[in-house]
Formats: C-alpha cells, sequence, structure tokens
C-alpha cells in the first residue's frame, strides 16, 4: 500500500511533530496558525537553551470534519519547544502582562551558515519573537485533550 497518509488516519489522538529543517517547519507553522497564548506563557531557559510557549492551538486537522458536522470547532492546549536556542529578542510583546491575548500569524526560518539560522514566531500587531538556534529542532507537542473552541467559530482569514 503506498497511500498518503491522511488527517483523519489520526483520529484524535494528540500531536507530537518535530521539524528538523525548514521543509518539515512549513507543518507545524501551518498547525500553530491561529494559536493563542499569554505572554507568560513563553518561557527561554538559557541554561537548557530551550524557549517553550504554551499555546491554544486550534486542531486545523479536523477543520474539515468539523465544518462537515456544522461546527464543533476545537482547541488544545500544544507547547512549541524550539531546541539549541543561543538567544531571543522580541518586539511588541507586552512582558508581565498575563491578561494580553497574543496571536500566532507564521513561523519562519532565515537559515545562516552551517546550520544556524534565526527562528521567528511572527503575531497579530506587528510582534515578533526571534531565537538565533545553533540549528533547527522545534517540537510541537499537544498535550491536553481538545476542548470546544471557545469562540464556536473557525478563525477566518477573510479581512487580510
Amino acid at each position: 500500500m503506498t497511500e498518503d497518509a491522511r488527517f483523519e488516519d489520526a483520529g484524535d489522538r494528540p500531536l507530537r511533530l518535530k521539524a528538523l529543517d525548514a521543509e518539515d517547519l512549513t507543518v507545524i507553522a501551518a498547525l500553530v496558525q491561529d494559536a493563542v497564548l499569554v505572554a507568560s506563557d513563553m518561557v527561554w531557559q538559557p541554561g537548557k537553551r530551550r524557549f517553550a510557549v504554551l499555546l491554544n492551538r486550534f486542531r486545523w486537522e479536523d477543520a474539515e470534519r468539523a465544518s462537515r458536522r456544522g461546527g464543533g470547532w476545537e482547541r488544545v492546549r500544544s507547547v512549541l519547544a524550539v531546541e539549541d536556542v543561543t538567544a531571543v529578542r522580541s518586539t511588541g510583546v507586552p512582558r508581565g502582562d498575563a491578561d494580553t491575548v497574543l496571536s500566532v500569524l507564521s513561523i519562519g526560518f532565515a537559515p545562516g551558515e552551517d546550520g544556524q539560522g534565526t527562528l521567528t514566531l511572527a503575531l497579530a500587531g506587528d510582534g515578533e519573537v526571534a531565537m538565533d538556534v545553533e540549528a533547527l529542532e522545534v517540537v510541537l507537542r499537544d498535550v491536553t485533550r481538545p476542548y470546544r473552541a471557545p469562540s464556536g467559530r473557525a478563525p477566518s482569514h477573510d479581512d487580510a
């Protein structure tokens, strides 16, 4: 059997994905688009060379099925962890404000020399977190069961 994998094949099992190159990263970037978080859920651990963020991720992998059943959009709490981080910079991210909700627009990677580069987490409202990495290694892992999206809607990009 030589069929491609389909989202439906995964069922409701939690995701655990790893990106080791820019092509892999596009999959994780698509899955975290429209995730929401608060600034206090971002942590840089310089001693471990790790940057991690706890996200409320929209379940894009279930969106087609939810649409067919007339709604029932879901989100899931996920950890996005970036390894081998040597420096972190941010702009437009309020520090220490646990009430400000941030929304992920995209994740990008600008390669440098010898596997090094800069991973950028772009946020709505011109916010950005840039991480210098020694090598690209990003893990996305669901850490809770899916729950009904509080808005009751799927994210929309019609005004973009």
